[in-house]
C-alpha cells in the first residue's frame, strides 16, 4: 500500500497511468471498506442496534390497567370505603409486573393518610410483602400533603400519589387498602398500570415495603442540646438505633422515606446510618450523619435557613419550624445508583441523634427487593398511635 501511495503522489507519473492507478485504488478502498464494515458488524454481535432506545423497539408484553372506573358507565370513577372496610384495588395473574400506581383520595378524616393502610401480596403468599399507611408509602410520612418529585415516588398537584417502583409477580399480584379510620372514605380513585409477559427473568425479585415508627425514640441522655458529647457518648454496635427494616433472604435495599416530628429544640439529626448485611452483630456500612445519608449537608440550612429540596434520588422536600419543638421534616433516599445487596440478612438502621441521644418521633417506610418467602413484619401500631403528636420528653426545652 505504501508503494502505491508513493506512486499516486509522484509528480512525474504520466496522467494516463495516474488515472489507471486511481481506479485500482478505488477498488481496493471499496474492498477494505467492506471488510471493515463486516468486522464492525461482528463486533456488534449481541446488540447491533444499540443506537435505538428500548421504547423504539418491539416489546413482548401486553399493557393493561386496573382502575376504579364506574362499572355502570357513569362518572362515579371511585371506590367508597366504609370505616373498617377493605377495598381490593388490584388482582391479576402472572407472570407480570405493576409498573405504576396512581391514587388520589377524598376523605373527611383529617388523618386519612395515616388511617388508610396499603397492602400487597405476591404469588398468593398469606402475609403481605407491602404493609404501610398509604401516606408513608408515598413519602408523606407526617400525614400531610405536599408536592414533590423523586425517581420512584411523587405527589403531584393536587393530592395525586404516584409510585414507579416495579412490582413483579410470577403467579399473582394483589393490592388492597383498608380504612382503619372512623369515617367513610368518600372517594378513593385508582389507576394501576401493569404488564403481562410470557415469563419473568429467573433473577426477578419481589418488592417489599415495611412501615416502622418510634414515637418517641428512647434517648440515651437528657443532654441533647449539643448533639451529644462525642467523648462521652459512644455507639459502636448500633443496638439502640432506629430500625427502618429487617429482612431475611436474598435481595437488595432500594431506599427509605422518613418523617421526623421534633419533641425537642435544636437539630434533630446527626444520627449515623448503620446497615447490617449478612451479619447481625456488626454493621457493614456506617455513615456520617442523618443529613449526610439523605445527601444534604449542614442541617439542611439550619434553624433559620432550612431550604427544602427534592432531587432524583434524595430530598428533604418538606420542612417547617426547623430545629424547634414541633419542627417537621419529610425526607427520602433512593439507592438506585447502588442498591445495597444482601444474601441472607439485612437490617437498615439509623441513630436518632449522635449515639441515640435524641427523643424525636420517627415515622418511616423502607423499600427493598428480595426472594420470597419473607420474614414476618412487626405488627402495625394502632391507628391512633400513628398520628404524629408531640410528646413530652425530659431535658430543658423538651415538649410539654
Amino acid at each position: 500500500m505504501a508503494f502505491w501511495l508513493c506512486l499516486c503522489f509522484n509528480p512525474v507519473m504520466p496522467s494516463k497511468d495516474r488515472r489507471k492507478f486511481l481506479r485500482g485504488l478505488a477498488t481496493l478502498g471499496g474492498a477494505a471498506a467492506t471488510v471493515g464494515a463486516a468486522s464492525a458488524q461482528q463486533g456488534a454481535e449481541g446488540n447491533p442496534f444499540r443506537f435505538l432506545p428500548s421504547y423504539a423497539r418491539a416489546q413482548n408484553y401486553r399493557s393493561l390497567k386496573q382502575s376504579s372506573y364506574d362499572r355502570k358507565g357513569g362518572n362515579a370513577d371511585r371506590y367508597q370505603i366504609r370505616a373498617g372496610g377493605t377495598q381490593e384495588v388490584f388482582n391479576a395473574k402472572g407472570p407480570g409486573a405493576i409498573t405504576h400506581i396512581w391514587f388520589t383520595i377524598a376523605a373527611p378524616g383529617l388523618h386519612h393518610l395515616k388511617e388508610i393502610v396499603l397492602r400487597a401480596w405476591w404469588d398468593d403468599e398469606p402475609k403481605p410483602s407491602i404493609e404501610s399507611p398509604v401516606g408513608d408509602f408515598f413519602g408523606l410520612n407526617l400525614g400531610q400533603y405536599f408536592v414533590y418529585q423523586s425517581a420512584f415516588l411523587n405527589c403531584s398537584s393536587i393530592k395525586a400519589l404516584n409510585c414507579y417502583l416495579a412490582m413483579p409477580f410470577r403467579r399473582s399480584g394483589r393490592l388492597a387498602v383498608t380504612n382503619e379510620g372512623k369515617q367513610m372514605v368518600n372517594a378513593f380513585y385508582v389507576n394501576i398500570d401493569y404488564i403481562q409477559a410470557p415469563a419473568l427473568p429467573d433473577d426477578a425479585l419481589y418488592l417489599h415495603a415495611q412501615y416502622r415508627q418510634a414515637a418517641p425514640n428512647v434517648p440515651t441522655t437528657n443532654d441533647w442540646q449539643t448533639n451529644g458529647d462525642a467523648n462521652r457518648l459512644l455507639n459502636p454496635d448500633g443496638k439502640q438505633n432506629y430500625v427502618y427494616c429487617e429482612a431475611r433472604g436474598r435481595g437488595h435495599l432500594m431506599g427509605v422515606t422518613l418523617g421526623i416530628l421534633q419533641n425537642q429544640e435544636f437539630w434533630a439529626g446527626e444520627g449515623d446510618d448503620m446497615i447490617f448485611i449478612d451479619d447481625e452483630t456488626t454493621p457493614a456500612i456506617i455513615g456520617t450523619g442523618s443529613e449526610d445519608y439523605f445527601l444534604g449537608a449542614w442541617d439542611f440550612g439550619g434553624r433559620d435557613g432550612a431550604l427544602p429540596f427534592a432531587h432524583l434520588y434524595n430530598g428533604a422536600p418538606f420542612m417547617t419550624a426547623a430545629e424547634r419543638t414541633g419542627g417537621r421534616y419529610c425526607l427520602y433516599r433512593w439507592h438506585g445508583d447502588n442498591p445495597v445487596t444482601f444474601t441472607r440478612y439485612l437490617r437498615h438502621t439509623m441513630e436518632h441523634g449522635h449515639a441515640n441521644h435524641r427523643a424525636d418521633n420517627f415515622y418511616s417506610c423502607c423499600y427493598w427487593y428480595q426472594t420470597e418467602p419473607h420474614a414476618d413484619f412487626p405488627a402495625l401500631p394502632p391507628v391512633e398511635q400513628r398520628i404524629p403528636v408531640i410528646h413530652k420528653v425530659p431535658g430543658p426545652g423538651g415538649a410539654i
